[in-house]
């Protein structure tokens, strides 16, 4: 097969199943989130908060069923599946939203967050555990640990969260559509 039928191929695939499109685009949108989240962390040296964890959790699943979809998409599995699976990213990608705008929210102090990283530090008179709690750095989830435009990285994962809810959903209003 040659480079411009190959190219032919894709892009006729690409028209006729806009959720292979939408796939593609959710896979390259949620694996570069979670690999820009690994710069901060291990080149930047920018320690997660807990709640920073926890946003990472839909991208690891986004990136798995987004990439699986296309597959199952190139394949044409059965439409069901496919309209599932675009329900399932738009799910977890708004799950995703909500939960960096909490983290935000945190950030800007304008609601409590979970007490075990941003609530009062209760005092201890136990020696051994002073001395532990002394080298012990622990990462709070109510202060930004950067800031860019005025957002906080739990702010762009929600505006980046919505955009991938946003790309599965034209994907999924293309796809009955064209059906």
């Amino acid at each position: 097969m040659t480079d411009m039928a190959m190219k032919a191929s894709w892009s006729e695939q690409l028209r006729r199943d806009p959720a292979v499109g939408a796939a593609l685009v959710v896979f390259a949108g949620s694996a570069a989130t979670i690999l820009g989240a690994w710069y901060f962390q291990y080149v930047l040296g920018l320690a997660p908060c807990p709640l920073c964890l926890e946003e990472r959790v839909p991208y690891y699943i986004v990136t798995a069923l987004s990439l699986a979809l296309a597959i199952a998409a190139i394949v044409r599995a059965p439409r069901p599946l496919i309209i599932v699976a675009l329900l399932a990213i738009i799910a977890a990608m708004l799950a995703s939203a909500a939960l960096g705008a909490y983290h935000a929210g945190v950030e800007w102090r304008w609601w409590p967050g979970p007490t075990d990283c941003s609530g009062p530090i209760s005092d201890f008179t136990a020696k051994p555990l002073l001395d532990q709690l002394r080298t012990m750095r622990i990462v709070r989830c109510d202060e930004a640990a950067w800031r860019f435009l005025g957002l906080s990285l739990a702010g762009y994962n929600a505006l980046i969260s919505l955009a991938l809810a946003g790309v599965a959903a034209f994907g999924l209003a293309a796809r009955k559509d064209r059906n």
